[in-house]
């Protein structure tokens, strides 16, 4: 089953932002600059969590990782140009 999750980011260098968000990429849509939404399954958030501990330096930079509710992405308020993703798009997948 799929969870909806959000994944922000604090990375000062340039090369591991980049590296986080080629990460990223593959499991979810970015929708801000250090800011994805992802819609994966518990194996994949596993994945993902592994993977991006390896991509930063633990002492020096920080990803949040915010389980979302499907309750809850009702609720989600949208201002200005910006995207989310919807029920109806497809799972995202790790090939």
């Amino acid at each position: 089953m799929s969870q909806f999750i959000v994944v922000s980011y604090d990375i000062v260098d340039d090369q591991k932002r980049a590296r986080v968000a080629r990460v990223l990429k593959d499991y979810g849509a970015r929708v801000q600059y250090s800011v994805f939404e992802c819609k994966i399954n518990e194996k994949q958030i596993i994945d993902l969590k592994n993977r991006l501990t390896k991509a930063i330096n633990l002492k020096e930079d920080s990803i949040r990782i915010y389980s979302v509710c499907q309750e809850c992405t009702k609720k989600i308020t949208l201002i200005g140009e910006s995207t989310t993703i919807q029920e109806d798009q497809p799972d995202y997948f790790v090939i």
